[in-house]
């Protein structure tokens, strides 16, 4: 690369040396852009630049000579530097003619002080002797700008928050720029928590600290060149270049080697924060912004994302403006926080509601924040629904395929989003790769703004007032689009629930009807575990679906989908649920005339209201299953029936009654060659044996239909034997060998193909109660209240029977 000449050096010495005197002048500024130019080759020039240039071992050479010598070196290097360089030269020269002369040559000076001043650029006429000093007074330097908002007056909690940040901030690899963001939901309190952790740090930074609201006043990102401009002249600089990329420049240049921190408010996205960040490590940039702001991550920052308050802070919030009321009145106050998300905005201004209107209740606070659609549109600050303005905000500048999935999720009566039901979502029939992907684009960018959250793979969920929000939107769709929307919502909940059924209850698929060939594609399960764990996250949006079938007047799909979910009943014992989805299967199965789905519901209802304690209507449902049984000559129905009523006359203890159906149910299932279920029955002949007490009768039937159910591979079925097994032995004196196969079927139930939380309970009650027998209180209360808990989920009767069993100990 072409050097420059000795005069070219001298002259760049000399029209630096002249211009530093006047950093008020043009010339000055431009040598400004010159340095941003050369610090891109070479970021040591940003060294010796500024008001202020970093210290420089001890010299004799005044600081624009170690800036010219830099910039020297670096335009032989850098052919941008070179231009640059030439270009302000040929502009701005030194205002004298011919190098100055080495001061030690002159011994003379001459000098103009006192009140004696220069105005302008000075023409040497004449030979000067001696050393020529221009006295120029520095102009004063700007005050340290300390423009953060004032800390929050009211902030509660956020303790694990505060700690994350600063366990973020200490984490920060050394020598590399500080940015952390605080991404969240509208109303989470972000700049409330950045604002007063700022204010926590204050002594980190005393170069100043600098705010900026990234959102602008009309809801359209501020521009980070306005943004730069302010911070420039904050910091006292006397001119701002007019691009992006010098002020950029400029701005790293004048704050290298500073302790400052900067607050960006409301970031949109990361192309509007990293023009503003800082380019030493010696400063912080925190960031706040609706969302996550991932592209940051590329430039070191780290991400915390905030969520709602506690319930007990969100109580204490409230009561700022409640008093009194919000602690007598604590499951109002509950529900309030509850109907507000948990989020700091919507709860403090229901706080300001309770302060404004001392005479009203927290309970008809409730009642008004449940009505429509609920803190979204009822919370407002002069006369504007702040949260509904700030979601709004948030949908608009969604890209189109977002806003689209955005109003159909709105539409879908889950609490958990599952992207292959997503996917369905998209509209792409018949190309499931572009399905995949568009929902894939959609469903980033809606994480991305905080508008959702992934909860597990593949599994996503609403916040309850961002549902609300897109709720209303999905409402504006046209008619014929929601219904196309909640079909191919019913239709993969049938899809992934045919084969979860087909996993976990092989032998229960009702023949002749299978689902169409062309019905939306189920989420794949691979095998019983990912089964019922499908089922269990599901269950309140499977729910839903069977109730929106049931209020369309979706007939055939209310009961199909109901007798699909047997797994679920079965094996998690959701109790409401369960009579729920039959009493609506029940009456949807009669209005379609379907006489297989009405026998199904009539069955497999009978048998969750048998476990709500209900005996006398579940009798009456097998009996009427068993009548239309019999009218149909369907023989299994009819074994289904008997053998349901006889379990109803075992727990009414009428064990005759109970044994003749069973021996009745047993003829009729062995004549059809039903051996499954010829063993289910050997297992309640067994359970009859031992509440006669003939120990050796139940134990022979049980270990032979635990056996029947091994060679079937029916291994659930086969593993609820062995834990009944294993109690009967206990009972019969047998401790060590019963404790071991309760124990073997309770580590079966508690996890695996054969999990079933109803079980594992059984199993830790009859642990305790072989405690209890042995004497060992201690370990009988465990088990005892191990298994409490567990049926307080699925069998509240159950857990009314532990509960008496801890009082009798």
């Amino acid at each position: 690369m072409r050097a420059f000449s000795s005069c070219a050096r001298e002259a760049l010495r000399s029209a630096v040396a002249a211009w530093s005197a006047d950093r008020d002048s043009p010339a000055w500024h431009a040598l400004g852009r010159v340095v941003a130019t050369a610090a891109r080759a070479n970021p040591e020039v940003a060294r010796h630049w500024g008001p202020h240039p970093t210290p420089t071992p001890p010299s004799s050479l005044p600081p624009w000579h170690e800036l010219a010598r830099e910039l020297d070196a670096t335009g032989i290097r850098d052919p941008a530097t070179e231009r640059a360089l030439a270009e302000w030269l040929r502009h701005h020269p030194a205002p004298t003619a011919g190098p100055p002369t080495p001061t030690d040559a002159r011994p003379s000076h001459n000098v103009l002080a006192g009140n004696a001043a220069i105005h302008g650029p000075s023409v040497q006429a004449r030979d000067i002797h001696g050393g020529v000093h221009f006295h120029h007074k520095p102009p004063a330097r700007a005050p340290l700008p300390r423009q953060l908002p004032p800390a929050p007056p009211r902030f509660v909690d956020r303790e694990a928050d505060r700690r994350a940040l600063d366990s973020l901030r200490a984490r920060r690899p050394a020598r590399t720029p500080q940015v952390l963001v605080v991404s969240g939901l509208a109303g989470a309190g972000k700049t409330s928590l950045a604002t007063h952790w700022l204010h926590e740090h204050l002594d980190d930074f005393p170069d100043g600290q600098l705010h900026a609201d990234l959102g602008g006043q009309d809801g359209r990102p501020t521009p980070p060149g306005t943004v730069l401009e302010t911070f420039l002249i904050a910091l006292g600089s006397p001119s701002v270049p007019a691009g992006l990329s010098d002020r950029s420049a400029l701005w790293r240049s004048l704050t290298a080697g500073m302790r400052l921190a900067v607050m960006l408010d409301n970031a949109f996205t990361a192309a509007q924060v990293r023009p503003l960040l800082l380019g030493s490590p010696t400063g912080l940039v925190l960031v706040t912004s609706r969302s996550n702001l991932t592209g940051l991550r590329i430039d070191g920052a780290a991400v915390h994302r905030l969520d709602g308050l506690t319930v007990d802070s969100a109580v204490e919030l409230l009561a700022l403006g409640g008093g009194a009321r919000v602690e007598s009145e604590p499951d109002a106050a509950h529900e309030v926080v509850r109907l507000c998300g948990r989020l700091p905005l919507t709860v403090a201004l229901a706080s300001a509601q309770l302060a404004a209107r001392p005479h009203r209740s927290v309970s008809a606070l409730v009642d008004s924040l449940s009505c429509g659609t609920g803190a979204v549109d009822t919370l407002r600050v002069d006369g504007e629904a702040v949260m509904r303005t700030a979601l709004d905000l948030s949908y608009e500048v969604l890209p189109h395929e977002s806003g689209d999935l955005y109003r159909r999720m709105g539409l879908l009566p889950v609490e958990r989003h599952d992207f292959h039901l997503l996917t369905a979502l998209t509209g792409e029939d018949g190309r499931p790769e572009r399905s995949r992907q568009t929902a894939d684009i959609a469903v980033h960018s809606l994480v991305e703004a905080n508008l959702l959250e992934e909860t597990g793979p593949g599994t996503y969920r609403f916040h309850d007032l961002v549902h609300a929000h897109a709720h209303q939107l999905g409402q504006r769709l046209e008619a014929d689009d929601r219904d196309r929307v909640l079909r191919r919502f019913v239709d993969w909940c049938m899809s992934t629930a045919a084969s979860a059924e087909r996993i976990l209850t092989p032998k229960h698929p009702l023949p002749g009807h299978d689902l169409p060939a062309d019905i939306v594609p189920p989420t794949p399960l691979d095998g019983p575990q990912a089964a019922l764990a499908w089922l269990d996250t599901h269950r309140n949006g499977l729910m839903g679906a069977v109730r929106h079938c049931a209020q369309v007047g979706w007939d055939h799909s209310c009961w199909r989908l109901t007798d699909l979910l047997w797994p679920l009943f079965l094996r998690l014992r959701p109790s409401e649920l369960w009579l729920e989805a039959h009493r609506l299967g029940l009456e949807a199965a009669r209005r379609s005339g379907s006489r297989p789905g009405e026998g199904r519901m009539l069955t497999s209802g009978a048998i969750g209201l048998r476990n709500a304690g209900l005996h006398q209507e579940a009798a009456d449902w097998y009996r009427q299953a068993l009548a239309m049984a019999v009218e149909d000559e369907d023989v299994a129905q009819q074994a289904q029936a008997v053998s349901g009523l006889g379990h109803l006359s075992l727990l009414a203890r009428r064990l005759d009654e109970a044994r003749t159906h069973f021996a009745h149910a047993l003829e009729l299932r062995e004549s059809i060659g039903n051996r499954r279920g010829a063993a289910l029955t050997r297992r309640r002949l067994g359970e009859t044996a031992l509440e006669e007490g003939d120990l050796a009768t139940a134990t022979r039937r049980l270990q032979r239909a635990a056996g029947e159910l091994e060679a079937l591979g029916e291994t659930y079925e086969a593993n609820r034997v062995r834990a009944l097994l294993g109690h009967v032995l206990d009972r019969a004196g047998q401790h060590a060998e019963g404790g071991r196969l309760v124990a073997e079927a309770l580590d079966r139930f508690h996890s695996g193909a054969d999990r079933s939380e109803h079980w594992e309970a059984r199993c830790l009650e009859w642990l305790g109660q072989a405690a209890e027998n042995q004497g060992d209180r201690t370990a009988a209360a465990l088990r005892y209240g191990q298994a409490r808990d567990l049926f307080l989920r699925c069998g509240p009767a159950d857990a009314r029977r532990l509960e008496e069993r801890l009082r009798r100990l």
